[in-house]
């Protein structure tokens, strides 16, 4: 019978396996992701949730909140916030791509 120091062996074992192919993962997606001054930030409105994190780490205040009407008819909310870039400002330092949790911010031309 496995015991438990060698199920915990085996599990740490994985973890670190999978760490390192997500890691893999991560860095090739970074690796494609286009930035500089030549490109600029987009939102899927459909797929911003409104958490803030994009607002919270961009330090060029490029990206701002406004209010929106859910278009849910399960949910009633009176105020929905999605995000949206100011080209103008943004410098195209993907660190809003890398932050948001849906992945509803693309890099595009400018």
């Amino acid at each position: 019978m496995t015991g438990i120091p060698d199920l915990e062996a085996r599990r740490a074992s994985q973890q670190k396996r999978i760490r390192i192919m997500l890691d893999a993962m991560r860095a090739e997606d970074q690796a494609k992701l286009k930035g500089g001054e030549t490109a600029v930030a987009w939102v899927k409105e459909e797929q911003c949730i409104g958490c803030d994190q994009c607002t919270i780490v961009c330090d060029d205040d490029a990206i701002e909140l406004y209010d929106t009407p859910l278009a849910s008819p399960i949910m009633e909310i009176d105020v929905n916030r999605k995000a949206r870039i100011i080209r103008d400002e943004c410098t195209g330092c993907q660190l809003c791509v890398l932050a948001c949790p849906t992945d509803a911010i693309l890099m595009i031309d400018r």
